[in-house]
């Protein structure tokens, strides 16, 4: 029974690095490219597009609907 504990204890550290690893394989081709003025004004829209879709999506899942 110790050695499941000690083997389920071991997935939270995976996951982590497998998100680390994730988030690193998407930043790094776009770190390369901020030099660009124009390339930097696209990824900073990008970004507060893809946050302002994401609260208003968080938004509608989690208030209730209305009843007339």
């Amino acid at each position: 029974m110790k050695e499941l504990f000690l083997n389920l204890s071991r997935y939270p550290r995976y996951l982590i690095a497998f998100v680390l690893g994730l988030v690193n394989a998407y930043f790094e081709p776009l770190s390369r490219r901020r030099s660009n003025p124009v390339t930097a004004i696209a990824m900073i829209s990008a970004v507060i597009s893809g946050v302002i879709s994401l609260a208003l999506v968080t938004h509608a899942m989690v208030t209730p609907p209305t009843v007339n």
